[in-house]
């Protein structure tokens, strides 16, 4: 399992539209203050609404520092979705784990 070091993850409204790959780039670059050098990647889950910002830098604490964890993005035709930002790969997750045998039912390999 790969470690989302240097990675900062943003949030949009679960409502909020869809946005191109090319205005999420201007946004970065505008709203955020991320020289275009310092990402290393970019990826964009649609369906969540998330974009994954890889920095080349560990500058992810002080973006959310500077941002207080919240940003606006404004739509072409007005409307504003709030995007929460915050460190990626934090927190607690589920997982369901299938067909696993009871612990001492199984010979060891």
């Amino acid at each position: 399992m790969g470690e989302r070091q240097n990675t900062l993850t943003c949030s949009f409204g679960p409502k909020s539209p869809r946005i191109s790959a090319f205005e999420i780039h201007e946004w970065i670059h505008e709203q955020l203050k991320i020289p275009e050098h310092e990402v290393a990647m970019i990826q964009i889950d649609g369906p969540k609404r998330q974009v994954f910002i890889k920095l080349k830098y560990s500058e992810v604490q002080k973006i959310i520092q500077a941002t207080n964890g919240l940003q606006e993005y404004k739509h072409t035709h007005g409307e504003l979705s709030q995007v929460r930002t915050e460190i990626a790969g934090l927190g607690i997750k589920r997982i369901r784990i299938a067909n696993l045998p009871p612990r001492g039912t199984g010979k060891p390999n």
